[in-house]
């Protein structure tokens, strides 16, 4: 049965006194709707509501097209930015060209050029996600193999400062270079937990050390990425936006360490970031 046929038959049914919970059921038909049309009808009479409504349903609606231009724009900014997401996209956008989309749009405009990759897994284990309410109460420390290389890794997960140091092994004693390095450097000497994995680099000489530097040293449980959840989101970020998935030779660290130097100057305070309600961690 057509709707024109239910619209009408409605309509008939409800100046014979019957409910629109009946007339509902009658027909198969939500009962808002049923009121809806039952309104309108009363309003504009049976003739013209049917005449407007047969006019809504005629063909199908011309999407909105976006200016081929505004779509240049955002993917000029993804590649600009290195592969940004959808809310960074859309903070460059306003303060450079001073226009607004969706972020639901932005997504959509971006699948027509890349092929773009589910953010979730499901069925992960999980742990608490860590939270610090003042900066240096808790610095999570990480390490990436990057082949030859690896990538010595730490986040203050208050300011989302980092740091990152290249070395040529995996020992305990390249994460106690490290320890010294980055809390000196980049943390003011001191925080309040160190959070580590269990990884043996963290072990040995740089546990022997983290008392000079924190009040703790915590390892995060196994199999709890959430409790890993910033330095993670940090090491992925390394990846996708500097050094990739390549495999490096040890000759390379110099030249990848001006690599890494240029992106954490870029980082730091050009890159905005969905944590700190889209501002760097650090001003110029």
């Amino acid at each position: 049965m057509q709707n024109i046929t239910k619209i009408t038959l409605a309509w008939e049914l409800y100046q014979a006194g019957i409910a629109i919970g009946e007339i509902a059921n009658q027909l198969d038909i939500h009962r808002e709707t049923i009121g809806l049309w039952i309104k309108n009808i009363n309003h504009l009479g049976l003739v013209p509501f049917l005449d407007n409504y047969q006019l809504a349903k005629k063909g199908q609606r011309t999407r909105r097209q976006i200016d081929p231009l505004i779509k240049f724009w955002i993917w000029e900014i993804r590649e600009r930015e290195r592969d940004c997401c959808g809310q960074k996209i859309l903070y460059f956008l306003k303060k450079e060209k001073g226009i607004s989309l969706a972020v639901s749009k932005i997504y959509e405009i971006l699948a027509e050029k890349y092929q773009l990759r589910s953010r979730w897994k499901k069925n992960q284990p999980r742990g608490l996600v860590p939270a610090a309410d003042h900066q240096r109460q808790v610095v999570q420390m990480d390490s990436v193999d990057f082949g030859e290389i690896y990538a010595f890794t730490a986040v203050d997960i208050y300011t989302r400062e980092v740091d990152v140091m290249l070395r040529k092994s995996l020992e305990a004693i390249d994460d106690q270079t490290f320890l010294h390095f980055c809390m000196n450097r980049r943390f003011n000497g001191f925080a309040e937990t160190i959070q580590t994995d269990g990884g043996s680099e963290f072990k040995a000489e740089f546990h022997h050390d983290v008392p000079l530097f924190a009040n703790r040293h915590r390892y995060a449980r196994p199999y709890k990425k959430n409790e890993q959840s910033y330095i993670e989101s940090f090491n992925r970020s390394l990846r996708k936006e500097c050094l990739g998935w390549t495999k490096y030779r040890k000759n390379q660290i110099k030249i990848l360490t001006l690599e890494v130097e240029d992106y954490l100057r870029w980082y730091h305070y050009h890159r905005p970031h969905l944590g700190l309600g889209l501002t760097t961690p650090l001003k110029d």
